[in-house]
């Protein structure tokens, strides 16, 4: 049976609301980040609030924390006084700090989510609008094709640290 856009966006979301959980965020900071980032467009307050199904306050507090951890833009539209959001693509800038965390198999689970995400967009079983059908597909290849240099980053890094900080330093200081 074909997945219909509309539950395959709904997964997504739901997938890196674990994510955001294993961080240590509110599920609702997930799912607002995973809205914006399935946007082709910037969004108002009040449709990141329809779309999570959050309250406004909520979404309210959750856009700011992710506009000071840089994984959210503010940007406004000339002649309307509303703020509009949309989401950082650059994962690199914003989450190096998760490399050791990584291991993780909450972490581990909602990956495989966004793969599974991913396989469906691929396998053509999903109905809907073929234009943002290609967009998402595109979304979610570049968030697992960054979920996939990060494993293997986080891999070199694990091996790294087993050869010690001390030979982990002569080795970074050759390659400067």
């Amino acid at each position: 049976m074909p997945t219909k856009l509309p539950q395959l966006k709904k997964d997504f979301t739901e997938s890196l609301s674990q994510i955001s959980r294993f961080w240590g965020f509110p599920k609702g900071m997930g799912a607002i980040f995973a809205v914006l980032y399935l946007s082709p467009a910037p969004l108002a307050l009040d449709e990141i609030t329809t779309q999570t199904g959050l309250t406004k306050g909520a979404v309210s507090t959750e856009v700011r924390t992710l506009a000071r951890m840089g994984l959210v833009h503010r940007s406004s539209k000339l002649g309307d006084r509303k703020d509009y959001y949309e989401a950082e693509t650059d994962f690199y800038t914003s989450i190096r700090s998760i490399l050791k965390e990584r291991q993780n198999s909450e972490f581990d689970r909602a990956l495989r989510g966004v793969k599974e995400t991913l396989e469906k967009l691929e396998s053509g079983s999903v109905s809907g609008d073929e234009a943002e059908i290609k967009f998402l597909h595109e979304r979610v290849k570049a968030l697992q094709d960054f979920f996939n240099a990060i494993d293997t980053l986080t891999n070199a890094v694990i091996k790294l640290e087993s050869l010690g900080l001390a030979n982990v330093t002569k080795i970074l200081s050759v390659l400067k």
